[in-house]
């Protein structure tokens, strides 16, 4: 598995409750420039539109040494795959109140480009805070550990 990005923000801003893998349709130059790594998916979510799974506001830049060069939105929506079964409890699962669809990771796997959906509740602002205190204290305290066997 080699990966091409991850959304650093989704985990930030969002506790995972549960993951999954889904396929995604992409055109031959978008393929190139993902390997080149242009991509951003923050702020990027997916949503069902007529009983399909579609990726909203992911930014994957038009690739600069295509021979011809497509006019499309480098925000347009992408279609993404996954089983039927996993749909169905997808639209289960985030039809209850609070619960989204967000893109966590984008990575080659067996030559295919798959993406690591991730079911998210919205963190509180005090959720945040505390979770900077507690990484803060975290590394407060391996600095003064290191320091005191540097010593010895």
């Amino acid at each position: 598995m080699k990966l091409i990005t991850k959304n650093k923000k989704a985990f930030f801003d969002y506790e995972i409750l549960d993951t999954l893998e889904a396929g995604i349709v992409l055109l031959g130059d978008e393929v190139k420039s993902l390997r080149a790594g242009h991509v951003n998916m923050s702020g990027s979510y997916a949503v069902f539109t007529k009983g399909e799974l579609f990726l909203i506001a992911t930014h994957i830049s038009p690739y600069s040494h295509a021979y011809s060069k497509s006019e499309e939105n480098p925000e347009r929506s992408r279609k993404l795959l996954l089983h039927k079964r996993q749909m169905l409890k997808l639209y289960g699962d985030i039809s209850k109140k609070g619960i989204t669809l967000v893109p966590l990771k984008l990575y080659f796997s067996k030559g295919k480009i798959k993406l690591e959906l991730g079911i998210a509740k919205h963190k509180k602002a005090t959720g945040k805070k505390k979770e900077m205190r507690e990484r803060d204290i975290k590394r407060e305290t391996a600095r003064e550990l290191k320091d005191s066997y540097k010593y010895k």
